[in-house]
C-alpha cells in the first residue's frame, strides 16, 4: 500500500482516517468484533498509514547500486560534480534569479535531459511540465535538442518521440496550479514521468496575494506548503526529482521590498549594493521571493543572476551535499554552458 497524505482524499485515505478517529468502544459497535480483536485491527491500520523507517545504509546502497535513481544529470559537468551527481531524485530543488537569466532555459534543458535513455545519463522517461507564465516553447526544446544531441536527434521520429514525451500544462491561477499537482500521482504512475517542472511557482502567487492585506501573508504561507508538500510527497515515493523556478525580491534598508525581478539586470545590480532616492543614499540586498517559509520548504537552491549586463553566474546556494559554489555560464542553442568554477568553502 502506498502511504498517501491526507490532502490527497482518496476513498481509500479517507476510510483509513475516519476509522482511525474512532474510538475502540464504536469500533467494537461497527465491527461485531472483541476489544482484542479491535485493538489488533487498529493497530494495523495505524501502521498501513505511517510511513516506512529507512535506514542510511539502505539509502546508501539504493543510491550507490542504481545510480539513475539518484540523481538527473545536468550535462554541465563541474556543476554535476559539486552536486554528486546532478539534480537529486526524490527531493525540491529551486531555480530562483531575475527575469531573463535563463531559468526557463533550464527547465527547457532539464526536460529533454529527463526523456534521453539512461545510457546517455537520462531517466528515460515522461516530463510533466507545469507552465505558469506561458513561457515554454517547443521550438526551443527542438533547437536544444538538435545542438545538444545532434546525432541522436538526426532524424525527425526522434524528435516526435521526444516532445511527446514532454507533457505541458498551462495553470495561470494559485487553484488551477494546486488542483492540478493533487492530480498528478497517476500520471506519474501511467505516463512513467521521471520529471516534474513547476515554472514558475512565484509567478502565480505573487500576481494573487497582495502580502500587505491583512491575513494574505498567512493564506499564502499556507498555499505554498501545501503545494510544497504534495510535490515532496511525489518526488519521494517515486523517487524523481522536482524544480521549481521562483523569482527574486531586494530588500531596501528601510524595509521596503522591491520586485527586483522586473528591472533590468542594471537596475537590479545596483539595488544589490547602494542606490539613491531623492538625495539620499540606502542599501539593500537581493534574495530569493516568497519568504522564508518557502525557503525551508526547498531541499537545493541554485541562483541564476547577472554579474554584469552580460555575464551570468550560477551559484549552488542551498544544498546539503556541496560547498557554495559559482560557476559563469553563457546560454547557446545548446542550451546552458559552462565557462569556469569559482569555488567559495564557508
Amino acid at each position: 500500500m502506498i502511504n498517501k497524505p491526507p490532502w490527497f482524499g482518496g476513498v481509500h485515505e479517507k476510510v483509513e482516517s475516519d476509522f482511525l478517529c474512532l474510538s475502540f468502544l464504536e469500533l467494537m459497535k461497527m465491527t461485531g468484533q472483541s476489544y482484542w480483536s479491535v485493538q489488533k485491527l487498529f493497530r494495523t491500520v495505524s501502521l498501513s498509514c505511517a510511513p516506512r523507517m529507512q535506514t542510511a545504509y539502505e539509502m546508501k546502497m539504493r543510491r550507490t547500486l542504481n545510480p539513475s535513481a539518484a540523481f538527473l544529470p545536468t550535462t554541465l559537468e563541474d556543476l554535476d560534480k559539486i552536486l554528486h551527481g546532478g539534480i537529486a531524485c526524490g527531493s525540491l530543488t529551486e531555480i530562483t534569479g531575475p527575469s531573463g537569466c535563463g531559468k526557463t532555459q533550464f527547465c527547457i534543458m532539464m526536460s529533454l535531459l529527463a526523456t534521453m535513455p539512461t545510457n546517455m545519463g537520462g531517466l528515460d522517461g515522461a516530463v510533466i511540465y507545469i507552465d505558469t507564465e506561458s513561457a515554454f516553447t517547443a521550438e526551443r526544446l527542438v533547437e536544444i535538442a538538435q545542438h545538444r544531441f545532434p546525432n541522436y536527434f538526426a532524424t525527425e521520429e526522434k524528435l516526435i518521440a521526444m516532445t511527446n514525451k514532454v507533457l505541458v500544462y498551462q495553470e495561470l491561477t494559485c487553484d488551477s496550479v494546486l488542483k492540478r499537482i493533487k492530480s498528478l500521482e497517476e500520471e506519474i504512475i501511467s505516463k512513467n514521468v521521471k520529471l516534474i517542472i513547476v515554472d514558475s511557482v512565484a509567478s502565480v502567487v505573487r500576481k494573487e496575494f497582495d502580502t500587505k492585506r491583512q491575513g494574505n501573508l498567512k493564506e499564502r504561507s499556507n498555499l505554498l506548503t501545501k503545494e510544497a508538500s504534495i510535490l515532496k510527497y511525489l518526488a519521494e515515493e517515486f523517487s524523481i526529482p522536482v524544480i521549481l523556478t521562483n523569482q527574486i525580491t531586494t530588500w531596501l534598508s528601510d524595509g521596503l521590498a522591491v520586485q527586483a525581478d522586473v528591472l533590468s539586470p542594471v537596475d537590479d545590480l545596483s539595488l544589490s549594493e547602494e542606490s539613491s532616492r531623492n538625495g539620499d543614499w540606502y542599501s539593500g540586498y537581493v534574495t530569493a521571493a516568497l519568504g522564508n517559509t518557502w525557503s525551508h520548504c526547498v531541499n537545493t537552491r541554485l541562483i541564476l543572476q547577472y554579474l554584469d549586463s552580460k555575464t551570468r553566474q550560477i551559484l549552488v546556494a542551498k544544498t546539503p551535499i556541496a560547498p557554495l559554489t559559482s560557476f559563469l555560464y553563457i546560454i547557446e542553442n545548446s542550451g546552458l554552458v559552462l565557462q569556469a568554477c569559482h569555488l567559495y568553502l564557508l
